[in-house]
């Protein structure tokens, strides 16, 4: 007499039967699809055993039913994409989430190169100079009036020449007596360092730092021999064609102050009256 062979779940017989072994133990198809087959998330009936089982984030779809939400055509070996746990074509994803490229109004397919700049997107084939039609790329550009235009043309035809070196000024540029200069360009004439943010004066339409200037043309105090700038309001005191800053402005022997008193000299030294006596 043969061996009983039953299923494990409803213990009907399994003879001429069609079975699945599940850890060893044999389900009717019945049984077996009640148990362990998975839903389909799109018509919520069970994907039997003999059907294709369509897997993707924990979520299980028949063949037929694993279409994209938007234009219902099967995502079955095509490329598609999720959002808010709705599947969409790549051509449908595209169309309503993906960028717009500014120039041609067309989708930038995902997985394709785009550019970007100031929140628009370009098809890296569509972002060219406004002037030459050349695709930018990578390259350095700059826009005017709403159009993109590489450095070449816009150097060309709207940067301002350098008074200095009469190159064109593409940014970082500095304004004297109405003329354009380069901030490099703009230094003082004798130590050279860059003028740009610091005070400066001229002589002869000549610039300078204002260290240098006086330096060069500022009178000398005769106590300190060093240059009497009047910069920043500092006064100074003025003698028969001497000049001394306020605070060097001494009895040549006690080192009182003479600023607001008398005083008198001796060949170039000056002396509070007390002192003068004794000269």
């Amino acid at each position: 007499m043969s061996e009983q062979y039953d299923c494990e779940e409803c213990k009907e017989s399994l003879y001429g039967r069609k079975f699945i072994l599940r850890e060893d133990k044999p389900h009717c198809i019945t049984c077996y699809e009640r148990l362990f087959s998975n839903s389909c998330d799109m018509c919520k009936e069970l994907i039997g055993c003999t059907g294709t089982d369509l897997t993707y984030m924990d979520r299980h779809w028949h063949h037929g039913c694993f279409l994209c939400t938007t234009c219902s055509r099967s995502l079955v070996d095509r490329p598609f994409s999720a959002r808010d746990e709705q599947l969409m074509c790549i051509e449908c994803f595209s169309s309503e989430f993906s960028s717009k490229c500014h120039e041609c109004l067309k989708t930038i397919m995902p997985g394709t190169k785009k550019l970007e700049n100031k929140g628009r997107s370009w098809h890296e084939s569509c972002f060219t100079c406004h002037q030459c039609q050349q695709p930018i790329g990578t390259q350095s550009f700059l826009q005017k009036d709403d159009n993109n235009y590489c450095m070449c043309c816009y150097e060309k035809n709207f940067a301002l020449q350098c008074i200095h070196c009469t190159k064109p000024i593409t940014s970082g540029g500095v304004t004297y007596r109405d003329q354009p200069w380069h901030k490099v360009c703009f230094v003082c004439t004798g130590c050279k360092e860059p003028l740009s943010g610091q005070r400066f004066t001229s002589r002869d339409d000549v610039t300078y730092c204002l260290s240098c200037f006086c330096n060069l043309f500022s009178k000398k105090c005769v106590s300190c021999s060093t240059p009497i700038s009047g910069a920043g309001g500092s006064k100074y005191v003025s003698f028969e064609e001497r000049q001394w800053h306020n605070d060097c402005f001494n009895c040549q022997k006690c080192s009182v102050s003479l600023i607001g008193r008398g005083f008198a000299t001796a060949r170039d030294d000056v002396y509070c009256p007390d002192c003068s006596k004794d000269v």
